[in-house]
């Protein structure tokens, strides 16, 4: 049994590493093509065996997919938010160096979140239904907060509130992946459209570790991370890239290193601790940990399976994706800049239509329009979280 599992935590990893680096392919997709030739599986192999290759999968995923969001400007839903930060870096020649925060916090964060789980399982039980009572009214004073903090709040407002009504809109459509074309226009393709006018011309990149942050705020970030994870992990509606904008409202001081730190961390957390959530609540929080739970009913000795896999997974992907940006950071210099941009945002159309129709396209478009006004605005990117956010401050209010 040591050995199918073993073998399966490999084959996860494997197909892990191809959802994680081809913009569009996610780890939800094929856990549903899984299920639907678990029948066959079956046959084969048992259900402990496959959610160990689904966990795999998912872990080495949430540690990969920083790099075509930060190299090519094409992210996934879970993290839209480290597209600016990263970006910024690459145009500075450390795109190696803003991979790697992203990989440091998964890595951290994975163990930290491990650590935690003994803690977790006998509270979660208790504080789940107090909390999610009054999430609404905490999301609300939280989105408050964002608009007012600074002197821009008007234009805050217009576009938080621009966003959420588009988001309400898109996600109350009859269509397939909505926030596929909602999320790469307000957070991919307005940006590469930008890149395209400012003409912007991609440095060497440089393989180093340059960057150095204050060990407070690493702690800082670490801490954000874990506990917005664990927050996205226990409630309906709320996800990494939501997590990830509450956790800066109450870091108000951390720079983008940091905040990339715990964007990478908070992905892999949202991970582990749905498996929790799993065993006390029975209740799964995304795709894999509902494909998981169609194959097996968890205990406190799968789970320690589970947890252990995770770690494996998390050492291993750790190393694939240090080696793998630095391939990625050779073979970038090489290209020209405008080039990509052109030929990504054509495969983020292509996808788009693909997987949403021409309906897609449209909200692709109108997405995209609101991103470029959202920085014509100079307004922080993550007001344009509304579209998300939003929904959710409704759903627990309504």
């Amino acid at each position: 049994m040591f050995l199918q599992i073993l073998l399966a935590i490999i084959l996860g990893i494997t197909a892990g590493t191809i959802t994680g680096l081809i913009p569009g392919i996610h780890v939800n997709l094929i856990s549903i093509i899984l299920i639907s030739l678990s029948p066959t599986l079956l046959g084969y192999t048992n259900v402990l065996v496959l959610s160990c290759f689904i966990i795999g999968m998912a872990v080495t995923h949430s540690f990969l997919d920083s790099i075509p969001s930060i190299f090519l400007g094409a992210p996934d839903s879970d993290n839209v938010l480290i597209v600016l930060p990263g970006h910024k870096l690459l145009l500075e020649g450390k795109g190696y160096e803003a991979v790697k925060l992203t990989i440091v916090g998964s890595l951290i964060c994975l163990i930290f979140a491990t650590l935690i789980v003994p803690l977790l399982i006998p509270t979660v039980e208790i504080i789940y239904p107090i909390i999610n009572k009054y999430m609404g009214l905490i999301l609300l004073t939280i989105v408050l907060f964002m608009i007012l903090k600074d002197s821009s709040r008007v234009k805050n407002a217009v576009i938080f509130f621009l966003s959420g009504t588009l988001g309400l809109i898109v996600l109350n459509l009859e269509m397939e992946n909505p926030l596929l074309p909602l999320l790469s226009g307000l957070f991919g393709t307005s940006m590469l459209i930008l890149s395209l006018t400012q003409k912007v011309k991609i440095p060497k990149q440089e393989i180093s570790d340059t960057i150095i942050i204050p060990k407070k705020e690493k702690i800082q970030a670490i801490l954000g991370g874990t506990i917005a994870g664990t927050l996205t992990s226990f409630f309906p509606g709320l996800g990494p890239s939501q997590g990830a904008v509450i956790a800066t409202q109450f870091l108000r001081k951390i720079s983008d290193h940091g905040f990339m730190i715990l964007v990478g961390g908070l992905n892999t957390v949202n991970f582990v601790l749905s498996l929790v959530t799993f065993l006390v609540l029975d209740k799964a929080r995304n795709g894999a940990v509902i494909a998981i739970k169609e194959l097996i009913i968890i205990d406190g000795k799968i789970l320690m399976v589970f947890i252990g896999a995770t770690l494996i997974t998390g050492g291993v992907a750790t190393m694939l994706a240090l080696n793998i940006t630095k391939i990625f950071s050779r073979i970038f210099e090489k290209i020209e800049y405008n080039d990509l941009i052109e030929y990504v945002i054509m495969l983020i159309i292509v996808m788009t239509f693909w997987f949403s129709g021409f309906l897609g396209l449209l909200i692709l478009i109108t997405s995209t329009a609101v991103g470029i006004i959202t920085s014509e605005l100079k307004v922080a990117k993550n007001h344009a979280m509304g579209c998300l956010l939003l929904p959710v401050i409704l759903f627990f209010l309504l």
